[in-house]
């Protein structure tokens, strides 16, 4: 869902990119708190601690897979959107962050998402997506079972809600201030229609990994934390709540989410390198609704069209398997070591705050002395 540059008028594409920019701005600060904890809870701490090194893995994560297009109707294909998996995974702050860390590296690196469209792309993408999955998640989650199954399920849900409410999002946007006179009826029922079907790939895809970590390390999902599923024990014949027994603390090598990070990073890498070679060459439904449509009348080509990498290839390798392969694994690997470069700085940032607090809390001109 990517929109190119000449779909959205300047001013619209303006405003969008404001409200972007205001969203980042209030997610670098909401995340700081999903990296670093808080103060007040040792357990909310460490688990800030196992989410900054994932965070970076997650953007990388969603870079490649959504180099897998996936066939959806008759000349029509989807991609992952990332929102939902990315909120679930490491908080709804961290989440955008980590998508719109992937469209920024598509848009100035492989020329897709165009430069002035990027506030677009990341109001859709990224804010729509990850905000409205959390929300729902949040809200199925209380109300069913405490368990990790739950969680699975609510994932699947909250993305499958996510992508057409994208869609209806970009439709709000083109409605404003679209650039060429179509009929916003047909548009709404044509974007919302094609993105149900291609939420139902993400819903498989977002549900598939978050199942895939909660297995292996459950402790790193951010919306697993505390629901921890009580003991049942039978007293006098029925069924009562067992209290709560204090875990002993795990040893630091149990604790490391290092193979899960090699692990992902693994296979990001074959996904983006060997297995996007097998991705469905049939346009995307933002794409095809636009052709159909009329909506890509006025769009314009991107500033970096000639740019090494433009379009997932490399420029002068001919060999096609190679070309998007080799770009497959240096999109994963930017988007990796500048993922990571960001959240860490967050971390820091926390880190650096909680620790001036601690400071200011223990000197002596804020220590009590009763005489």
């Amino acid at each position: 869902m990517h929109a190119p540059d000449g779909f959205i008028d300047a001013p619209i594409s303006a405003a969008a990119g404001v409200l972007a920019a205001g969203a980042i701005a209030v997610s670098l600060r909401g995340a700081r708190r999903e990296l670093g904890g808080t103060s007040r809870s040792s357990a909310a701490e460490s688990g800030g601690e196992r989410t900054a090194p994932l965070a970076g893995l997650v953007a990388a994560f969603i870079f490649a897979v959504q180099m897998l297009n996936f066939p959806v109707a008759a000349g029509t294909s989807g991609h992952l959107l990332g929102g939902a998996l990315a909120a679930i995974l490491v908080g709804p702050y961290t989440g955008v962050l980590c998508v719109s860390v992937v469209l920024l590296m598509q848009a100035f690196l492989f020329a897709d998402g165009g430069l002035t469209a990027l506030g677009v792309n990341i109001t859709t993408m990224a804010i729509t997506t990850a905000v409205v999955a959390y929300a729902l998640f949040r809200g199925l989650v209380k109300v069913l079972p405490r368990t990790h199954r739950s969680v699975t399920a609510a994932s699947f849900v909250a993305a499958l809600v996510s992508v057409p409410a994208s869609a209806v999002v970009f439709t709000l946007l083109y409605a404003i201030g679209g650039t060429t006179d179509v009929s916003i009826s047909k548009v709404a029922g044509a974007m919302v229609g094609v993105h149900i079907l291609i939420g139902i790939g993400e819903a498989v895809i977002t549900a598939l990994t978050v199942g895939a970590v909660i297995a292996v390390r459950p402790d790193l999902v951010h919306g697993a934390r505390g629901l921890k599923q009580k003991l049942k024990l039978r007293v006098n014949g029925e069924l009562v709540d067992a209290p709560d027994a204090e875990p002993e603390p795990a040893p630091a090598a149990a604790r490391s989410p290092r193979k899960v990070w090699i692990a992902g990073l693994v296979t990001s890498l074959v996904l983006a390198g060997f297995v996007s070679f097998y991705a469905s060459a049939d346009p995307d439904g933002l794409e095809k609704v636009a052709t159909d449509h009329g909506i890509d009348k006025k769009a314009e080509e991107h500033a970096y069209a000639d740019s090494p990498l433009a379009d997932y290839g490399v420029k002068d390798v001919d060999d096609a398997r190679l070309s998007g392969g080799l770009a497959g694994v240096i999109g994963v690997g930017v988007t990796v070591v500048a993922g990571t470069g960001v959240f860490w700085a967050v971390r820091r940032r926390r880190t650096s705050e909680t620790g001036t607090d601690a400071a200011d809390a223990t000197s002596p001109a804020h220590t009590n002395t009763t005489v």
